[in-house]
């Protein structure tokens, strides 16, 4: 009787204790302000200048991402710095965007 009270206790518990350890998605927000980048260009939103300077600015977290990976797992600290420059890029996206510069359209 203990023991099925053991296993069914260890079983209870395995399902939390996996989900701790896993490393969660760090693409997810790259990959939404890169979205977000693009649809600034589509509807004229951002200039040529600011969209080199956020594109290169989200080239800039992969290498970091690449740097901290380098040790085999991501800390809860190196995930907070990847999110911290995330947050920063995205704010930066949204300045860029409801500033008054538009690009001008051109004719085809």
């Amino acid at each position: 009787m203990f023991s099925l009270l053991a296993i069914m206790a260890s079983l209870a518990v395995a399902p939390e204790a996996s989900t701790q350890t896993t490393t969660p998605d760090l693409n997810a927000p790259r990959t939404n302000n890169r979205t977000r980048i693009r649809q600034g260009v589509a509807s004229g939103q951002l200039t040529r200048p600011e969209t080199a300077r956020l594109r290169a600015r989200q080239a800039d977290i992969p290498q970091d991402k690449k740097a901290t990976h380098a040790g085999g797992v991501i800390t809860r600290n190196e995930r907070q710095d990847i999110g911290k420059d995330e947050h920063q890029a995205s704010r930066a996206i949204c300045a860029q965007k409801h500033d008054d510069k538009y690009r001008p359209r051109t004719l085809r």
